[in-house]
């Protein structure tokens, strides 16, 4: 256990307290946005794959069944092509991948953070709370120059989960019922 602090040592503890929360917010908001962005590429890839799969079965068949569904036929393949083209550019599968990995770093650097402030803070010198906020701001420094920015509907979605206690944990609300 560390020595008690001094006023100026309790000041600061304080600041890198402050801080660690802060952290801890604002990597709860960025995964929450970035697993709303999976959620809305999952879905452009089930609205253009599974039509585009469809439709190319279907043309394919309609192909091979009679001469006379030829041009049926053709105008199905050609939108199946233009589906899969577009699912092709825009990449969905990917950027759903990649949303839902920046997701999951994002809650890391949250327990992180919750974790250095609630369990490590109290014992730690402030060289070592200062060491620890450091390399947690790094982190999240670096994971938000590789996530996807979110877009609006994702930052209203995740606002939304997050205000509807879609964050909270039982243990926390049995907690604060306690101490009541």
């Amino acid at each position: 256990m560390t020595e008690p602090d001094g006023p100026a040592e309790a000041a600061r503890r304080s600041a890198i307290e402050v801080e660690l929360r802060r952290l801890e917010e604002s990597a709860m908001y960025s995964g929450q946005m970035q697993f709303e962005l999976t959620k809305q590429w999952r879905n452009v890839n089930l609205w253009l794959g599974l039509p585009a799969s469809v439709l190319a079965a279907i043309s394919g068949a309609a192909a091979l069944v009679s001469t006379a569904g030829r041009v049926p036929a053709g105008i199905l393949a050609l939108i199946a092509s233009g589906c899969g083209v577009i699912l092709t550019t825009i990449n969905a599968s990917h950027r759903m991948n990649q949303a839902a990995a920046a997701g999951a770093a994002y809650l890391e650097i949250q327990t992180a953070a919750r974790q250095a402030r609630e369990i490590d803070l109290p014992y730690s010198s402030i060289e070592e709370a200062r060491q620890a906020l450091a390399e947690l701001t790094a982190r999240r420094d670096e994971q938000n120059k590789t996530a996807e920015p979110p877009n609006q509907r994702a930052y209203k979605k995740a606002q939304h989960n997050i205000n509807t206690g879609g964050q909270t944990y039982a243990v926390d609300e049995a907690t604060t019922t306690t101490e009541r």
